[in-house]
């Protein structure tokens, strides 16, 4: 399964709708991980592969989704996007965590590992 490129409106369908809801209340049924980028952005271009990479490897334990931040300010504003990319990790209890920066493929891992899809 590919990476799945998601605008605010399949955000508010399929993992949280912030116009109604105040409390963090995650939708999906298995872990996420969205990286919000831009196509003009260098580290984003080396981050892209190695999450399509993560999107085989743990098909069907979790959903990788790409923003747009260029097409998708909203989401974006919503979630003070400053930098990117920027990683957010949504397991499917708790508080989603975000980490900017372009993450090597063994850090991706390890929190995948650690945190979403604990065994």
């Amino acid at each position: 399964m590919a990476t799945v490129k998601m605008t605010a409106e399949t955000f508010k369908n399929e993992v949280f709708d912030y116009t109604i809801e105040k409390e963090w209340n995650f939708k999906g049924g298995k872990p996420a991980i969205i990286d919000f980028y831009a196509d003009w952005c260098g580290p984003c271009k080396m981050v892209a592969p190695i999450l399509e990479e993560l999107s085989e490897e743990y098909n069907g334990q979790l959903t990788i989704y790409k923003v747009d931040t260029e097409q998708e300010m909203e989401l974006a504003s919503v979630f003070g996007i400053r930098s990117i990319p920027s990683i957010l990790f949504i397991p499917t209890e708790g508080n989603p965590m975000m980490q900017a920066g372009a993450l090597p493929k063994s850090t991706l891992k390890k929190v995948i590992d650690s945190e979403l899809i604990r065994q």
